[in-house]
């Protein structure tokens, strides 16, 4: 869903508002849930950092700031979310993979 996001809003010569609006709109429904589960624990899959914040977060990260304009007042609203970036974001290893050009 951030990829479609992304696409629409960046990528994409043909704008559509349709395809931008859906998007945008399920993507903020996956930050609900993603904040519902990040306000009880401190990770996506409960108290312990696992694959699944290593698989997400790199998503997460792009689709909040680079699509910071179209999702502004989604992340405004998740502060857990935005813990959880920073958390991760401060890790060495996820520095150092993040820090990987794109081939």
């Amino acid at each position: 869903m951030m990829g479609q996001l992304g696409f629409f809003e960046v990528f994409s010569k043909e704008k559509s508002e349709l395809a931008s609006k859906r998007y945008a709109n399920e993507v903020e429904r996956l930050f609900g849930v993603m904040e519902k589960q990040l306000t009880q624990h401190a990770y996506i899959s409960g108290d312990a950092y696992t694959i699944a914040d290593i698989a997400i977060y790199p998503w997460v990260f792009t689709t909040s700031t680079h699509l910071k304009e179209v999702l502004a007042e989604t992340m405004k609203s998740k502060p857990a979310i935005t813990r959880w970036l920073h958390t991760i974001g401060e890790r060495p290893a996820v520095q150092r993979g993040m820090a990987v050009p794109a081939i």
